[in-house]
């Protein structure tokens, strides 16, 4: 499958790798733009990395619903959008550029903590099982039909680190069932 990959924190890390080692192609990851500050260093972007280390070309528009953007997504004749810890919302013409849409790996058991820092909530709420969810995306944040969810049990010491490290390689079979 044709796949374009869009993530940038280290939660997408696992299924990126996993797409790769599975044969999918994956011409371009779309990733957050670097962050300038002043006198320091951007921070580190995982996915990137991973990417060029694969010598797969990097993309990292400051909007991915621009219509330039959207135009070259959709020149990459995509069948599907895998999007895993990016930080920007989709919108319609975006989700359109590939064949079937995108798919989304979160990392809660959604509807439950829909939007950023979902490990972090559930830490904080003290939930005793978390898990992930893969969604077909709609243009509602977080809100199109769930296609896969697994869960686990959490830790009562358990920090969100910790966590996110965990449910990042659950996400990575729930991924491929959705592809299935």
């Amino acid at each position: 499958m044709k796949i374009i990959m869009m993530g940038t924190g280290p939660f997408a890390v696992p299924t990126f790798e996993a797409l790769l080692s599975d044969g999918h192609e994956i011409p371009l990851l779309v990733t957050r733009p670097p962050v300038q500050s002043k006198g320091k260093q951007p921070p580190p972007n995982p996915m990137r990395e991973v990417a060029q280390s694969r010598a797969i070309p990097v993309f990292d528009p400051p909007s991915v619903n621009s219509p330039e953007v959207v135009a070259e997504l959709q020149a990459v004749g995509a069948d599907l959008l895998v999007v895993c810890d990016y930080g920007q919302i989709l919108a319609p013409a975006a989700l359109e550029t590939a064949r079937w849409g995108g798919i989304n790996l979160h990392g809660s058991l959604l509807p439950k903590y829909r939007g950023a820092a979902p490990v972090q909530w559930c830490v904080y709420q003290g939930d005793l099982e978390s898990g992930v969810s893969v969604i077909h995306m709609t243009p509602r944040l977080d809100g199109g039909p769930i296609l896969v969810q697994r869960r686990l049990l959490v830790a009562p010491d358990e920090t969100a680190g910790e966590l996110e490290q965990r449910l990042s390689r659950l996400g990575v079979d729930a991924v491929r069932e959705a592809l299935t």
